[in-house]
């Protein structure tokens, strides 16, 4: 199990408000293996750390922007600069209604945090990386690329330049690239040449995450095409793991085909506060998936409690 790969989705975001500088850094000191970057662009090509295209969800923007958002409502960070998002307090995600998306997590009241650039949080890390001796990795998504695209901006070329900027280009850096878009993942490494790591990322064809079809990337010719280009997949857990009307855990085909094409499986994602249906057992999923299921790794907004609750190798 030494090989399990911890990823701190969002961050330490299960103790801090998700893509702070702080739940990083927090995930850090936790010993994740990687720390999830969700990269959107300002109206200005400054890359931001953002989970959603808008801001609404986890900053005051509609308070010190009134009259700024879009017709159905909301505040899309591509319609503000680096500088505006700079006053914007962060916080712990909420529903449209303003109450807490996970009850019982950092308060969303609190005004601590801010909303991180992308150039930022590499900094953070390396800086740690350095100041401790061991090395979390960067694993990065560009989010949207057609949204992206069709504002005249290109996230993925964004997010590579930026990266490069860094020191960090080569195969070797610890940088895993991730994306739901099978066409843009595989642009980045057909034409603009990344030799990162790739993720394709697997989500569901009525969720709207991209065009892509996902069914199909799924079966067996599927998952021989991404393997022309990447080198893992991020299903999610109920893709990989369902239960019975006995509520025995039931473990689909995908993780073991994907393997039998040498890609590497990670599945999102894992929360101690909103497990997979009437499991309740935090350590028992861990070592379900770890095990059973044959993940090799993991994103959590608990890095802790998922390395805690590996079985010690050997």
């Amino acid at each position: 199990m030494s090989t399990f790969t911890v990823i701190a989705h969002r961050g330490a975001s299960g103790y801090l408000p998700e893509h702070t500088r702080e739940a990083a850094a927090l995930a850090h000191g936790m010993g994740a293996d990687y720390i999830e970057l969700d990269v959107v662009i300002t109206s200005d090509d400054v890359p931001i750390v953002l989970h959603d295209l808008w801001l609404d969800a986890v900053t005051n923007v509609a308070e010190r922007f009134p009259g700024r958002h879009r017709n159905d409502g909301r505040h899309y960070a591509i319609d503000f600069t680096w500088q505006e998002i700079q006053t914007l307090w962060a916080h712990e995600r909420v529903l449209d209604d303003g109450s807490p998306a996970f009850p019982g997590r950092f308060s969303p009241e609190v005004a601590l945090f801010r909303v991180p650039g992308m150039e930022e949080m590499i900094r953070l890390i390396q800086g740690l990386n350095q100041t401790t001796g061991r090395e979390a990795g960067i694993y990065i998504e560009p989010k949207a690329p057609a949204f992206h695209h069709a504002a005249g901006k290109d996230s993925m070329a964004t997010v590579i330049r930026t990266l490069a900027a860094h020191g960090l280009s080569r195969r070797e850096d610890k940088v895993l690239l991730q994306s739901f878009n099978f066409a843009d993942l595989r642009r980045a490494r057909l034409e603009l040449r990344t030799e990162f790591q790739l993720v394709q990322l697997i989500g569901e064809n009525d969720d709207g995450e991209s065009d892509t079809d996902f069914d199909y990337l799924r079966t067996d010719a599927g998952l021989a095409e991404i393997a022309t280009f990447a080198e893992g997949i991020g299903p999610s857990l109920h893709q990989v793991l369902s239960l019975g009307e006995d509520g025995l855990p039931i473990v689909s085909g995908l993780v073991d085909a994907a393997h039998r094409h040498k890609l590497f499986v990670h599945g999102y994602t894992l929360r101690a506060d909103r497990l997979p249906g009437p499991l309740t057992d935090f350590n028992a999923v861990v070592r379900l998936l770890a095990g059973d299921v044959h993940l090799d790794g993991v994103f959590t907004d608990q890095p802790d409690r998922v390395r805690a609750a590996l079985p010690s190798p050997g």
